[in-house]
């Protein structure tokens, strides 16, 4: 599997990645208090099956984890993917449950 770029684009509140002519992406909210909602994860039909959208979350789950940011995934794809690897529930806000 290729290995993409992460890139934080500030200006339109999303994590993403460039891919061809494609942008994956991972939507988000964050707050003064030092909080990241996670809210829309979207991979291009194209490029589904790939495992582009789980490479998405993984990085952008480190890059939160880098800022120090309590996150708070309302997406359910960035839910079910820290489902399956539980390492991650530490960056989860205390009292939200996946």
């Amino acid at each position: 599997m290729e290995v993409y770029e992460l890139i934080d684009n500030t200006d339109a509140k999303q994590y993403e990645f460039h891919v061809a002519t494609y942008i994956p992406k991972i939507e988000y909210i964050i707050t003064n208090n030092g909080e990241i909602y996670l809210t829309h994860t979207e991979v291009p039909i194209a490029l589904e099956g790939q495992g582009i959208g789980s490479q998405l979350v993984e990085k952008t789950l480190y890059d939160i984890e880098k800022k120090g940011l309590r996150l708070i995934p309302l997406c359910p794809f960035v839910a079910g993917y820290i489902k399956k690897h539980p390492d991650w529930k530490h960056l989860v806000m205390k009292g939200i449950n996946i």
